[in-house]
This record gives C-alpha cells, sequence and structure tokens, in this order.
C-alpha cells in the first residue's frame, strides 16, 4: 500500500512535471492567462494520460520494441482526438480558449516521457497511479500559475473581479515575459523549500565525448586539474 501511495504522490511533489522535471513548458505558459483554461488543459492533459498509460500497460508485452514509439504515439493521438470531440461537444468554451494547444497533447513530452520510462514497464494499477499523480502535479502547477497571472494582470479570478487589483491590472503578466517571470518564481520557490533535491553525480572520463584527446583523462573527476610539464 505504502508503494502505491509512493507512485501516486511522486508526481505531486518529488517530480513534479513542470515544476521539477521542468517539462509541458510550452502548454503551462500558454493557457496559464486565465484559471478556467489552464483547469481544462491540466484536466485534459490528464485524462489522455490516463488512458494512455492503462492501455500502453496492457499491450506492454505485445508491442514490439522497435516500433514502440510510434505505437505509444498513435494511441496518445487516439485518446487527444477522443477528449477533443468531447470538448467540442460538451464544453465549447473550454475548446475555443484551448485552440491549437489541445491537439498539440499528442506531443506533450510529460505524456510520451510517462509511457517510455513508466507506463511500459509497470503493471495497469500502478501505470494508473503515475498518471493521476503527474496529472494533478501538472494541472495543479497550472492553476498556481494561471491564478498568478490573470489576479495580477487582468485583476480578476475564475472571471471575478478582484479588489484593488480590478482597477490595477500589470498587463504584462498575461503576456509571455510575465508567464516566465511567475515560471522562473515558482521553480525557484520550489528549489528553495522543496524537500526533496536532486542528486549530484560525479562525472566519469569515460563518458565524455572528450577523453580520447583531453590531458585530464585518468583524474577521475572533473575538476580542472594543471597540465603535467613534459
Amino acid at each position: 500500500m505504502g508503494n502505491k501511495i509512493k507512485v501516486f504522490t511522486n508526481g505531486i511533489i518529488r517530480e513534479n512535471p513542470v515544476l521539477v522535471l521542468i517539462l509541458g513548458t510550452c502548454p503551462v505558459l500558454a493557457t496559464s492567462t486565465q484559471v478556467s483554461s489552464a483547469v481544462g488543459m491540466g484536466a485534459a492533459a490528464t485524462a489522455v494520460l490516463l488512458c494512455s498509460n492503462i492501455f500502453i500497460s496492457l499491450l506492454r508485452k505485445v508491442i514490439p520494441d522497435k516500433v514502440r514509439i510510434p505505437c505509444y504515439i498513435v494511441l496518445i493521438a487516439s485518446f487527444v482526438t477522443i477528449v477533443q470531440m468531447l470538448l467540442n461537444a460538451y464544453a465549447y468554451s473550454i475548446y475555443d480558449a484551448l485552440g491549437i494547444f489541445l491537439p498539440l497533447i499528442v506531443v506533450n513530452c510529460i505524456i510520451l516521457g510517462r509511457a517510455e520510462m513508466f507506463a511500459s514497464k509497470n503493471t495497469v494499477v500502478d501505470s494508473a497511479l503515475d498518471a493521476l499523480g503527474m496529472g494533478l502535479g501538472f494541472t495543479m502547477a497550472l492553476f498556481v500559475m494561471a491564478s498568478i497571472r490573470e489576479a495580477f494582470g487582468s485583476g480578476t479570478w475564475m472571471g471575478m473581479p478582484l479588489p484593488v487589483l480590478a482597477d490595477n491590472p500589470v498587463a504584462i503578466m498575461t503576456m509571455a515575459p510575465g508567464g516566465f517571470f511567475v515560471f522562473g518564481c515558482l521553480i525557484a520557490f520550489v528549489n528553495k523549500f522543496g524537500k526533496y533535491k536532486p542528486r549530484k553525480k560525479s562525472f566519469e572520463c569515460e563518458s565524455c565525448p572528450s577523453a580520447t584527446f583531453c590531458t585530464m583523462v585518468g583524474f577521475g573527476d572533473c575538476q580542472e586539474r594543471p597540465k603535467e610539464e613534459a
């Protein structure tokens, strides 16, 4: 049970796809000007991620290894098309707000990354939990960014006017520079106060492409050392 909880919470906290792994940056910056569109994008991406993870996990022993990536993309594209048609039929306002970024979920690196790194190697239950955790982490990051940008950039939240801010909007917050600023601040906050820190990996000469002609081969670390005199 503890392992299942860890799989689910991993995408929310330790490996948040947006603020820790820095994936899916393009839709995050583009759809985080309004909270409603941000939540819509998060929900759509989560639905596609969940369905694709489940089916890829079910078919992981059937799909040939040499063509796994094209197969994953076909499955993901199928679910994106289904979600797109459902939003067009039953939630047209969200469909219209997301625009081109809805079909571009097909190439969202979060979805393809989880298919390759997790769903293709784990059970259906674990893959579903991983998808839900990653989707929730993605949606939460979008929600926080959109709340900040809409509040300061438009003076509203979910379309409702906010006192003081409604009369003094900071227009740049709804533009690309404002998006990058908020995004950078959130990443800095997570890095500063987050419980989990990335581990530093030691450098090995064998893994360096310049090892064949490097004068420091054999030292075993990446710190600069003086060249030996002939």
